[in-house]
């Protein structure tokens, strides 16, 4: 038994969808053509304001509206988290056994922590959480060791899994010394071979068994 901390978007949920729609509403409003899929979600992982930074310059919006146009993306995006954002296939089942077999389960995300807790709510999955930190909780984000070093002196825990889909999640677990578990059908941008981690999952089923054995070995 023992503490499992994931990450959101990309991993347990692909919200990209809902992402996308928000920053082409903002783009609309500023008569500028939509972003498809691929690149927004090239555009997923270290938060709203890098993400619409990366909008605006793949635009070539000007910087210094940054402040103003995160303020329209992140009030679109609010008005609509989960109109297009689903669960990965088996994740509520995974949690259910993670909870079953006596583990602590908690989220770290660089998502600010508002939409984050009422995506949560909305997919009905907010049971399964002990902390939540979001990429406002505290005055860094991810790659930041910080908010997940908090939530294990929060919940008081000695070690932990981290479980991710990406590079910034790989790096966050390691500069924070703890165990890193791949969801390799998220948002990562390099092959899973460049990414470092201690086990890797394609199938949230598989995720139990993993956690168990990753806790054995300590």
């Amino acid at each position: 038994m023992g503490l499992v901390v994931f990450d959101l978007d990309g991993t347990l949920i692909d919200s990209a969808p809902d992402i996308q729609a928000a920053a082409n509403r903002m783009l609309d409003e500023q008569g500028i053509d939509p972003l498809d899929l691929p690149t927004i979600i090239s555009f997923i992982g270290n938060g709203l304001p890098k993400l619409v930074e990366r909008v605006m310059q793949r635009v070539g919006l000007d910087m210094a509206r940054h402040t103003e146009l995160t303020a329209i993306t992140l009030a679109h995006y609010n008005a609509a988290t989960t109109e297009l954002t689903r669960p990965y296939s088996g994740v509520e089942a995974a949690l259910q056994d993670l909870q079953a077999a006596g583990h602590v389960l908690a989220l770290c995300t660089n998502k600010p922590e508002a939409p984050a807790r009422a995506i949560l709510r909305d997919l009905r999955i907010e049971q399964y959480f002990n902390a939540v930190v979001g990429g406002d909780t505290l005055d860094v984000k991810k790659p930041d060791p910080e908010p997940l070093l908090y939530i294990l002196r929060h919940l008081g825990a000695a070690q932990a899994i981290y479980v991710g889909d990406s590079e910034v999640d790989a790096e966050t677990a390691q500069r924070a010394d703890v165990r890193f578990a791949l969801f390799t059908e998220g948002y990562r941008k390099t092959p899973v071979d460049m990414i470092p981690h201690q086990d890797r999952f394609s199938d949230f089923a598989a995720l139990p068994g993993i956690v168990a054995a990753g806790f054995k070995e300590g």
